[in-house]
């Protein structure tokens, strides 16, 4: 499979390379500083931060045709989508899990997490300016959940006059998407309306079985945003946004049903700036993620329900002062307040935690950049954290600069982890979540339901305590000439008390019961690579490479004392395995790599593109039960995607699209249930 994708990118050369000759001035190039505000919170260059992070810009989300910000992310370096027991698709970031990335939306939080995973699935990229993509720990500005980095979705911002657009897909699959943008700017005022339809009639990639991989659903999103300028130096700016879907929920012959999601996000934020020096703004945001299934059974009785609804306020208020033009200072303080009702908790927790930070950012000499800050987060029900953070760029001559960072992050204990009460009424085992053992455990001995206690109840007394890591991160940019860039980073994960099972104590039926508490230490390592080469204004290559070491630091010495075994078959005699036969945490690959070329035929109004990624083999089970991914377990196969996009403008407001994705037809029906083959697909979009 890999060794065509050398013919298919010659070909790409070969049929359009010949209409671009008599172009003029096709050594020109543009090169635009691209801004971002995620690392800093304040607008920050990015060819000038020391820290490690990059941009999606909306010329590129429009011009790949990708509808859902899943397919976005997974193209960039570092980035994959993974997918929960639920299907749905999370993003891991420099090895770590998706639970350790914060998603941002015009620099608010997403809610709505299932066991760790927020879907990205569920974000249309339809009136997306950018994506800001920061790695390393962000907690020292962020708090909790950005403990391996940040992705924040910038929104677009209306013109001046009234425009609009509107956009349609239709693909493989019986999948449609439609949306529309109006917006108006005049004077003082603007405002911006966005809405989005999604729907797909499913796939299966099992044939012969009676369900499907992927059921069908529909979509549906709205946007909101309104910004009025009381003066030249205050600003309001108001947004909203609603998510609702419907899907099938089949789960055997038996029994079907459906499950519902709403989700609806309110933002208000006043700015205002006193002088030059200093200005200030108050924010109120508040969400709620509502999620609702259900199953009948064939005679369309109830067989099941269950229900998620969680609710998050957070005001803050934050000033900026800047005593210098190269120098500024933030600081801000705020508070969250955040509730869960859900099936199989005993109570309606309620987490308030007030926080406060501060940051300064400044230049001592031309050549170097310091970036310093703090936050501290108290806590209701965990240990309040101190989350520091340093970084500093040096530029050496106009070509080549090195930038490190330093910094510490933190993942609170989530609800489930806390509250969960969950009895499993066909097998009979039970999960607790840690602040309901010292309940739940006598309640269990009084009913007869326990035969022995393997955990004592009196480690259930102090608290849980949050996810925490130290990330480092090395880099270096080398750019000999304008149209020509390298950017090399060096990283480390230094990841402790991670939060898993074990089992607590033994019950009379055979089951068990487990509840959750804090593990050994792991972590994360290796390199990333990205190049990009803009020929001229027509012509842009770029591509990216990821090495990285996920393990765990436990199991490195069990391997390396000769505690480990393996068997090659069932029946086979075991064999002490070796240091290196350890290959790390599941579903991690060793090696991910991505290329894309751009090319644009200004005197045919046509772009095109050829965007691969690559991901080598990774494990997601332990098949030879020795408790570890070695080299001799089951591991999936490493697999390459290939996509391809053209898009012509006619009648100068028109756009028209067609592409494939996944040219090559992978698929992994066993493993890999998000990615269904070859899609085709068609668009058009309307500019007024």
């Amino acid at each position: 499979m890999l060794k065509r994708v050398p013919h298919i990118i010659l070909l790409f050369f070969v049929t359009f390379g010949y209409a671009q000759k008599k172009v003029k001035d096709s050594t020109k190039v543009e090169n635009l500083e691209e801004v971002l505000i995620t690392a800093t919170r304040t607008e920050r260059q990015l060819s000038s931060l020391p820290l490690p992070a990059q941009i999606v810009s909306k010329k590129e989300i429009e011009a790949v045709n990708s509808v859902r910000l899943s397919d976005i992310l997974n193209e960039q370096t570092g980035l994959t989508t993974v997918s929960d027991f639920g299907g749905g698709e999370g993003i891991q970031m420099q090895g770590l899990d998706s639970q350790y990335t914060l998603i941002l939306i015009d620099g608010v939080p997403l809610v709505g997490r299932s066991a760790g995973t927020l879907d990205l699935s569920r974000i249309s990229v339809g009136n997306i300016k950018q994506i800001e993509i920061v790695k390393g720990a962000s907690s020292s500005l962020y708090g909790s959940e950005a403990l391996g980095g940040v992705i924040n979705i910038i929104t677009d911002t209306p013109k001046h006059g009234f425009n609009g657009n509107v956009n349609y897909r239709y693909g493989t699959y019986n999948t449609h998407d439609a949306s529309a943008s109006i917006a108006y700017k005049k004077e003082a005022f603007s405002i911006d309306g966005f809405f989005n339809r999604f729907s797909t009639s499913g796939y299966d990639l099992l044939e012969g079985d009676f369900l499907n991989t992927v059921e069908p659903f529909s979509n549906y999103t709205f946007n909101l945003k309104s910004t009025y300028d009381f003066s030249d130096n205050t600003h309001l700016l108001v947004s909203g946004r609603y998510f609702t879907q419907n899907q099938e929920y089949v789960a055997s012959e038996e029994l079907s049903g459906e499950s519902k999601i709403k989700e609806w996000n309110a933002h208000v934020k006043l700015t205002h700036k006193y002088s030059e020096k200093w200005s200030s703004y108050f924010e109120f945001y508040a969400t709620r993620y509502k999620a609702d299934e259900f199953l009948n059974d064939s005679e369309e009785l109830l067989f099941s329900e269950g229900d998620f609804n969680q609710l998050l306020i957070r005001p803050e208020i934050r000033a900026t002062y800047n005593p210098t033009k190269k120098t500024s200072f933030i600081g801000g303080l705020g508070w969250n307040h955040e509730t869960l009702e859900r099936t199989d908790f005993s109570t309606k927790p309620e987490f308030n935690s007030p926080y406060i930070y501060l940051q300064y950012d400044g230049n001592p000499t031309e050549k170097i950049n310091i970036i310093l800050g703090a936050r501290f987060d108290a806590h209701n029900e965990y240990k309040s954290q101190f989350s520091p953070k340093g970084a500093i760029r040096y530029e050496i001559n106009d070509k080549i600069s090195v930038k490190g960072s330093v910094g510490y992050g933190f993942k609170a204990p989530d609800f489930r982890q806390l509250y969960f009460d969950f009895t499993n009424s066909t097998v009979g085992y039970t999960v607790l979540g840690y602040n309901q053992v010292t309940t739940s455990i006598p309640e269990l001995i009084e009913e007869g339901q326990i035969l022995n206690v393997v955990v004592p109840i009196t480690e259930f007394e102090d608290e849980l305590r949050p996810e925490n890591s130290v990330s480092f991160n090395v880099g270096s940019v080398y750019q000999p000439i304008s149209e020509l860039k390298f950017e090399l980073n060096i990283f480390r994960n230094n990841i402790q008390d991670l939060i898993d099972t074990r089992v607590i104590a033994n019950k009379t039926n055979g089951q068990n019961v487990f509840s959750f508490y804090n593990i050994n230490k792991v972590y994360t390592q290796g390199l990333e690579f990205n190049g990009t080469w803009k020929i001229n204004n027509y012509l842009k290559f770029s591509g990216g490479y990821q090495l990285l070491f996920a393990r765990d630091k436990d199991a490195e010495d069990a391997f390396k004392n000769g505690d480990v075994y393996a068997r090659l078959t069932p029946s086979s005699p075991s064999f002490q395995l070796k240091k290196d036969d350890y290959f790390g945490l599941y579903n991690r690959s060793r090696h991910m790599a991505n290329t894309k070329v751009f090319y644009t035929i200004e005197k045919w109004n046509l772009n095109t593109n050829l965007r691969a990624t690559y991901r080598s083999k990774y494990g997601l089970f332990d098949t030879n039960a020795n408790g570890y991914l070695d080299d001799y377990d089951e591991f999936v196969n490493g697999y390459a995607i290939l996509d391809w996009a053209v898009n012509k403008i006619v009648f100068k407001n028109y756009n028209l699209g067609i592409g494939v994705d996944n040219f090559l037809d992978f698929t992994d029906t066993q493993n890999i249930t998000s990615i269904p083959g070859r899609l085709f697909y068609v668009k058009l979009n309307i500019q007024f």
